[in-house]
């Protein structure tokens, strides 16, 4: 197992250099100055010759004069010692930018799939052992409603029924301006703003997630081992939950950790509906504004959180299934 993670630990930092240096490359063939566009907002106020002095320090103190491999390599050094550069846009360090919309991002994440593994997983196991009941078939229509269901019209309904015509909750935003009170109070406030953005995510995903669950456990279930142990007289639950849901767990494991992985990610239409600061929607305003030291800090990000996800995924299997060895 040791040799097998160490060699997985080789091949992802082999990976991630390789991804660097291509983000890189490719973010610095976009056209534009960044030393210029630090000047945009003092051109009009300076001399030309003050404006042209400026613009060559500039330069230099971004080291746009050096060839773009050293710059990579500069640039590399930095990022391994977690300096990501500054942001053009913010005036600050990219560390310090994006510490708060990837705090917000995970806390609405977190509760998202927390509900939805909550719902999905008994749901889909329900439905794969009840296959063609009535109940069964109308949680399949409600699925493939769901599915079909772009994410911003749900989130459309979900403002007109509960913000419109209801009112229980704010359209927009975390939390209430300047609230003050103890953290209970502020935490039940962040809540209460974000019940709409949490019931889209959750809603969103149930529909996939719990087809997904039913087919793998009807295919379980329908192995022979399952008839051996109804045979030999376990309890049903017994058979369902320590045969039949184990076995079914390896198709589904790569589905799972993948989901859980994107609670980093951020959802760029539901950031964008309900004006959450999020990563979704920081990262597609660090590309539109081209502040790309924050987007390729973010796209580095996720390229790391992705390969830690499938290095999970593979030493999930062997303690899902002791018969899957991941030692070689």
């Amino acid at each position: 197992m040791a040799k097998y993670i160490s060699k997985r630990i080789l091949y992802m930092i082999f990976i991630f250099f390789i991804m660097s240096l291509l983000l890189f490359f490719l973010y610095n063939l976009i056209p534009g100055d960044p030393a210029r566009a630090e000047l945009e907002g003092v051109k009009t106020k300076i001399t030309p010759e003050e404006y042209q002095y400026r613009y060559e320090q500039a330069r230099i103190r971004m080291g746009l004069d050096d060839p773009l491999i050293i710059r990579y390599a500069k640039w590399l050094g930095g990022t391994l010692k977690l300096d990501f550069g500054m942001s053009q846009v913010y005036k600050q360090p990219v560390a310090t930018v994006i510490k708060q919309p990837m705090k917000n991002t995970i806390f609405i994440n977190i509760f998202a799939v927390g509900l939805a593994l909550a719902i999905t997983i008994p749901l889909g196991i329900y439905c794969a052992v009840k296959r063609n009941s009535l109940f069964d078939k109308l949680i399949q229509v409600l699925t493939i409603v769901g599915y079909s269901l772009p994410t911003f019209i749900i989130s459309l309904l979900f403002i007109f029924a509960f913000a419109v015509k209801l009112e229980w909750f704010p359209v927009s935003g975390m939390a209430t301006p300047n609230f003050t009170g103890s953290s209970l109070e502020v935490f039940k406030d962040k809540l209460w703003y974000l019940a709409l953005p949490l019931g889209v995510m959750t809603i969103g995903s149930l529909g996939g997630l719990t087809r997904y669950i039913r087919a793998a456990m009807s295919d379980a279930l329908s192995m022979d081992y399952i008839k051996t142990a109804r045979a030999k007289g376990l309890t049903e639950k017994v058979v369902i939950f320590s045969h039949a849901w184990r076995n079914a767990l390896l198709p589904i494991i790569t589905l799972l950790i993948g989901w859980l992985i994107s609670v980093f990610s951020g959802s760029l239409v539901v950031e964008s509906m309900f004006n959450l600061n999020g990563m979704g929607k920081f990262y597609i305003n660090a590309l539109t504004s081209q502040d790309y030291n924050v987007a390729l800090a973010i796209q580095l990000f996720y390229i790391v959180i992705a390969l830690l996800g499938n290095l999970i995924t593979d030493l999930s299997y062997g303690l899902v299934d002791p018969r899957v060895r991941v030692n070689k």
